[in-house]
């Protein structure tokens, strides 16, 4: 040991007992340091007892810290700053400790002075972490290498680099002042380092052990000038017990076999720090599915809540044995951590489907909550004050000793000093500020947080008692009678038949649990639904809801977010009540119950919806799959949406018809471009290629699923388009039509192309024009009154237009008879497709029903659009009508009658196929409208329909 060492280590260091000593004399010599300290610096740094310590230590520091913090230390030059004090020709540890303390230093007066924010002090301290770690690990890997040789993987033969990963808050880009660093070594293969003459060979495995041990060293020894970073290396695979150094390999099975729910929470922010890309990205293609959930994961709440729990009661525990530990302003109530908490639990939730919210920043994290509306803005900017607060009050309290403490110390004169630092007065108003703070982080992360299954209440255990013992019909149904269920026998049997079923039997018991509450939560609000609605069956109504709960029982997510948002369960009630194909749809689509968690409110602009489709398709480029499964997801979404709207009043038939065919159209774009990429021999970066629709999504009146009826057209001389576009229409049809666990997007029907089923599947531009000029029957002219371009080449749809005006608008003057007959015969051929063996009124295919208006319309088209070419507008049949009424070609008053009609019976068919029913309604209902719709049928063609 050199001279003078032992002397050194005999005396008391901060960096060895967290300050104590200096704590425990505080109070008789703070003020005369601070007075010293005062009398050569203008500067408020000095409340810092370390800062006091470290500026008086050496001469030439008060100039070089007052020089340093003349500029934001967010990014200063480390590499420069290090070379200055190697240059003094001590070794790297004692210039990197160096370094350390004088960027503290000049945080700390940066900090204090006003001159830095939070967002300075966390940057510099993460940016020195990070530089700190790949210049030790590069300067100990040349150290290894030439002693033991370069490790190489024995299955790729490349050479080997350990990567360094940061967790916490180094990894999220928000380090302390004082605070120590979590870290995880990993290295790409197991192998042997490839030894050369004089050098002794190692496994892999014990070369990244000795450098892992080596960097822990390099970094944490406390040596003359200090530490440069505490390493704590707990959150390794296996912890404590594990290896210090891990293979993907063995990261990858641990995490598969034994990774546990709070590990997902501290891997979200994961980063490496050193290793290549290549290596980086593997590590990062294990880590991202363990982590975030290709499912919406609302499980993960209750896995918080009893993480966090545990947490409290540590705290409580450390409060009750040391009181002067209280108002921790990390763990406490109200802390930095249930911040953290409420952030990554829409983390976890929801960046399985979300890449943004992978964001490791809290507080970048808080602000992506509040662009998403998972968060009101207000709430989120209140969260981003209080995390700021309580972040610079812990950065104080690590200031005073460079101490790695979270609590308010339990001296008065610390407290004072700390208040000062917090531009404060004194120390209530320090602690009523703390509290205010507190509070509301407090009141928010209950609100999350809180545990809202059902409690356990007299009415509970009643049904908890009929489940155990089902056999008690009765008791059932003298539960629902209470209620108000109109037949409550019926309920009580069709209760028992799905907790007997085999699917609910097998349950894991918390799963059964969880569904009881549930139960338990809905057969009072089915109750209190009917009554309010004044309509509708509460047996109807609770079936649907029990095929709902069976088909979701075994995905504990879906449970779970109806167990930690109660109101959802309401609205999927309500909306379970008012339409069976409602209830049909979110049974089939149980991820729409997202759409149900609060009151977003509309759906996106098409503009809107195509760029954010455009950008998750992007995100999955390479992956068909995936892409196929946002395209469904996201169709099904604005569906649902809609579906709200439209249940509660606020859509008619002809404005969701609008939005829905708009949907279609963003949807069928979004394929044809996607799907364009993924011909391999594609000729052109994009396609001359045109989507012409045609049926309910040409004429704007798709329904909820309504199938496309679209053609395809190019324009492209190059010798590959015809078979390039042909692929390209077989993958669009593969795209939209494929099952999925997402579903199916559209059905698709290309019989109205050019020679119908016989015909090419993609036709010419030049082709098509040919066709309808030279070659289509007069039914494929009355189809092409309700044709429009719909995707794909705007010029190719420019085009099309042009045609399509040009056929329906010749002149037919003279083929009057043909044309009437050819209409008829169309109209008896469809008549005779679809025989109506009912009483009831088919409103689609009667006499006097939807198709006779649409026929008529198609016929005035054809017949007058020479002489009035405003007919050729795809402006809906109502509006065709009113415009032949005013054009004199039909009587006014019948076409106001039929157009009246035509929407009467459009609202009614909507109604019917939301409860799942058939287009038929009695005919006493549509007695009047039919009547007209014939009489001006016989106006226009001299017989009835």
């Amino acid at each position: 040991m050199r001279r003078g060492h032992g002397d050194f280590f005999a005396r008391p260091r901060p960096w060895q007992h967290g300050g104590q000593f200096y704590r425990k004399h505080a109070s008789r010599n703070a003020f005369t340091h601070v007075q010293d300290c005062r009398m050569t610096s203008m500067t408020k740094a000095c409340a810092s007892r370390w800062y006091q310590r470290w500026v008086d230590a050496a001469p030439d520091r008060p100039a070089r810290v007052a020089r340093l913090a003349q500029l934001s230390l967010a990014r200063p030059d480390f590499g420069a700053l290090l070379d200055s004090e190697l240059a003094a020709g001590i070794p790297l540890p004692r210039a990197m400790r160096r370094l350390r303390n004088l960027l503290l230093a000049g945080l700390i007066r940066r900090d204090l002075d006003g001159l830095a924010d939070l967002d300075e002090v966390v940057t510099a301290m993460t940016g020195l972490a990070d530089f700190a770690i790949r210049t030790h690990v590069q300067d100990l890997m040349a150290e290894l290498v030439a002693v033991h040789g370069t490790p190489i993987g024995a299955e790729s033969g490349r050479p080997q680099d350990m990567m360094v990963l940061a967790m916490g808050k180094q990894g999220g880009g928000e380090l302390n002042v004082s605070s120590d660093i979590d870290l995880i070594f990993v290295y790409p293969e197991d192998g042997d380092t490839l030894a050369g003459p004089g050098q002794r060979s190692l496994s892999n495995h014990e070369f990244f052990v000795r450098l892992g041990r080596k960097l822990i060293g390099a970094l944490s020894e406390v040596i003359e000038d200090g530490f440069t970073f505490r390493v704590d290396m707990a959150l390794r695979p296996n912890g404590k017990s594990g290896p210090l150094a891990a293979s993907l390999n063995m990261v990858e099975e641990y995490l598969i076999v034994q990774g546990r729910e709070w590990e997902r929470y501290a891997w979200v922010k994961a980063r490496a720090v050193t290793g290549n890309e290549e290596d980086i990205a593997a590590l990062d293609a294990i880590v991202r599915p363990f982590v975030f959930r290709r499912y919406l994961d609302f499980g993960v709440i209750d896995a918080i809540r009893n993480m966090h729990a545990q947490i409290r009661a540590e705290v409580k525990r450390q409060e009750r044995l040391h009181p002067d530990r209280s108002n921790n302003v990390k763990l406490g109530r109200g802390g930095i951590r249930e911040i953290e908490f409420l952030a990554q639990v829409f983390q976890l939730i929801r960046g399985g489907r979300d890449p943004a919210l992978r964001e490791r920043s809290t507080r970048q994290t808080l602000r992506l909550l509040a662009e998403r509306e998972l968060m009101p803005a207000s709430t989120v900017e209140r969260l981003l004050d209080a995390y700021t607060f309580l972040r610079n009050l812990e950065h104080r309290l690590q200031y005073l000793d460079d101490a790695q403490t979270h609590t308010l110390p339990p001296i008065d004169a610390d407290r004072e000093t700390v208040a000062r630092m917090m531009n404060l007065p004194d120390v209530p108003t320090l602690l009523a500020r703390l509290e205010e703070q507190r509070a509301f982080v407090a009141a928010e992360f209950d609100d999350m947080f809180a545990d809202k299954s059902a409690p356990a209440t007299e009415e509970r255990a009643e049904l908890e008692a009929i489940a155990a013992d089902p056999e008690q019909v009765a008791a059932i149904e003298a539960h629902l009678t209470g209620l108000g269920y109109a037949d409550p026998g019926s309920a009580a049997q069709r209760l028992v038949a799905t907790w007997q079923a085999p699917r609910m039997q097998s349950l894991p018991d918390a799963s059964r649990a969880r569904l009881l509450a549930l139960v338990n939560l809905a057969l009072p609000q089915v109750a209190a639904t009917v009554r309010e609605a004044g309509v509708g069956s509460h047996g109807a109504t609770l079936g649907r809801l029990l095929d709902f709960l069976e088909a979701v029982a075994r995905r504990s997510a879906y449970l779970s977010l109806l167990t930690e948002y109660p109101h959802t369960l309401v609205r999927v009630i309500r909306m379970m009540h008012a339409s069976g194909w409602a209830a049909t749809f979110l049974t089939l689509h149980p991820i729409l119950l997202d759409e149900l968690l609060d009151d977003r409110g509309g759906i996106d602009s098409p503009e809107q919806l195509a760029a954010s489709l455009d950008a998750r398709l992007a995100e999955a480029e390479g992956d068909t799959e995936r892409q196929l499964d946002i395209l469904r997801e996201t169709h099904h979404a604005q569906q649902f949406r809609l579906l709200a709207l439209d249940l509660a009043g606020e859509l008619s038939v002809e404005r969701l018809a609008d939005h829905l065919s708009a949907l279609a159209d963003v949807m069928v774009a979004a394929t044809v471009r996607w799907a364009w990429k993924t011909v391999a021999t594609r000729h052109r970066e994009e396609p001359r290629f045109a989507v012409i629709a045609y049926g309910k999504l040409g004429g704007k009146e798709l329904g909820y699923v309504s199938d496309l009826d679209v053609i395809f057209l190019f324009d492209d001389e190059d010798d590959m388009a015809p078979s390039n576009y042909a692929k390209l229409a077989q993958r669009f049809i593969t795209w939209m039509t494929a099952h999925t666990p997402a579903g199916i997007l559209f059905d698709i029907d290309t019989a109205l192309r050019p020679d119908g089923a016989s015909g090419m599947l993609v036709s010419s531009v030049a082709a098509f024009e040919r066709y309808q000029r030279q070659s289509a029957w007069v039914w494929e002219h009355q189809a092409l009154t309700r044709a429009r371009f719909c995707a794909g080449d705007a010029a190719i749809g420019a085009r099309f237009e042009a045609i399509r005006d040009e056929v329906l608008r010749q002149d037919r003057t003279g083929r009057e008879a043909e044309l009437k007959d050819e209409v008829l015969k169309m109209r008896r051929r469809m008549h005779d497709a679809s025989p109506n063996r009912t009483p009831l009124f088919d409103l689609k295919q009667d006499a006097g029903g939807m198709i006779d208006i649409e026929f008529m319309v198609q016929y005035l088209v054809l017949r007058h659009a020479a002489n009035y070419p405003q007919l050729t507008a795809n402006l809906g049949n109502i509006t065709l009508l009113r415009i032949a009424g005013e054009l004199g070609l039909i009587d006014t008053e019948r076409a106001a009658a039929v157009g009246a009609a035509y929407r009467l019976m459009r609202r009614l068919q909507h109604q019917r196929r939301l409860q799942g029913q058939e287009a038929r309604v009695e005919h006493a209902q549509v007695a009047a409208q039919a009547v007209e719709v014939t009489r001006l049928w016989e106006a226009l063609f001299g017989t009835a329909p």
